[in-house]
């Protein structure tokens, strides 16, 4: 995406902790078609009007990564998400340490845990957005295509083991649950935030996404759950302003439910005798929040430089090496 390729972007597995190989037991719980896979795939239709990145998904067919041979163009191979951890982990100075922001299941990161014992030394903080934590209240999670888990939140269900794995570990995490994420989850008033802000790509392009998913919200029922996004801007903005923001943050003991029961996969439950204790994005200004998103994707100073689509166009006109006549 912006036609850029100087930000490591790592492709990530697809197989949940504890499943067979290419395997997610509750992968049918996402809706495929319309809704589901294929308009994240195509970010609702407005990834083609995004200049792309040079790298293509070729897997790991080069003799460097222990093929039998060369795929076209090897070096545009896209990396996976663990390489990209070794690279940035290689490149830290001793005194630096990383920050982990999550927006979906926790495979990759648990992967990186359990995969590199040194992994936790160097990782500063993790904030998860993700969960529902069952408490007296009595609310229901998010995931309505399994009616019999009523407290789950999606992305800790499609990967419950994975969860278990990084929220009772010893890194500080701080969880940005869903009844945070619910009170960030008013389209009307986030649109009216980003109409009165300064004009970059990025303000232009959120506005757009977001005023699309609230007309199909709107429009039709497949579209219902289109709120369910608006919680992953409330993680971004948090970490980058949750010091700023008027806030309240709680000290939980909690475990996280991982028995391959698909009634209670996922569920987070306030456990007094765990020992391991997460920080939980309680409360916050949700005014105060609107408009912190608009002002900072209007600020021109923070706005990112998008590769250019004459180049773009160029490329994609060209007939691939391999492919021409000679």
């Amino acid at each position: 995406m912006m036609g850029r390729d100087d930000i490591p972007v790592g492709r990530g597995t697809s197989t949940a902790l504890g499943t067979g190989i290419l395997g997610c037991k509750y992968v049918s719980a996402i809706p495929q078609g319309s809704g589901g896979l294929l308009d994240s795939d195509t970010l609702y239709g407005l990834a083609r009007s995004l200049p792309r990145s040079p790298r293509r998904y070729t897997a790991e067919n080069s003799v460097e990564h222990g093929a039998p041979r060369n795929t076209g163009n090897p070096e545009l191979r896209q990396p996976l998400a663990f390489e990209v951890w070794q690279s940035v982990k290689k490149q830290l100075d001793p005194s630096e340490k990383i920050t982990i922001l999550t927006n979906g299941p926790l495979t990759n990161l648990a992967n990186i845990v359990l995969s590199d014992r040194n992994a936790s030394s160097v990782i500063k903080s993790v904030y998860v957005v993700g969960g529902h934590i069952r408490d007296e209240n009595d609310s229901n999670g998010n995931v309505f295509t399994v009616p019999s888990n009523r407290y789950a939140e999606f992305n800790l269900f499609l990967d419950p083991l994975a969860a278990k794995v990084v929220l009772e570990s010893t890194m500080d995490i701080t969880l940005i649950p869903l009844s945070s994420q619910r009170k960030a989850s008013s389209f009307q008033t986030l649109l009216e935030s980003l109409e009165y802000a300064e004009n970059t790509p990025e303000s232009s392009f959120v506005l757009h996404l977001l005023s699309l998913l609230h007309d199909l919200q709107q429009k039709h029922r497949l579209y219902h759950h289109m709120g369910i996004f608006l919680g992953e801007l409330l993680g971004a903005v948090y970490l980058v302003e949750g010091s700023n923001m008027e806030h309240s943050l709680l000290l939980k003991p909690i475990s996280i439910i991982a028995d391959n029961t698909t009634s209670t996969d996922g569920q987070v439950v306030v456990n007094e005798q765990s020992a391991n204790l997460v920080k939980v994005l309680e409360d916050f200004d949700s005014d105060e929040y609107y408009s912190r998103v608009a002002n900072h994707l209007g600020n021109m100073e923070r706005s990112a430089v998008i590769g250019s689509f004459t180049e773009q166009r160029a490329s994609w006109s060209r007939q691939p090496d391999n492919l021409r006549v000679r």
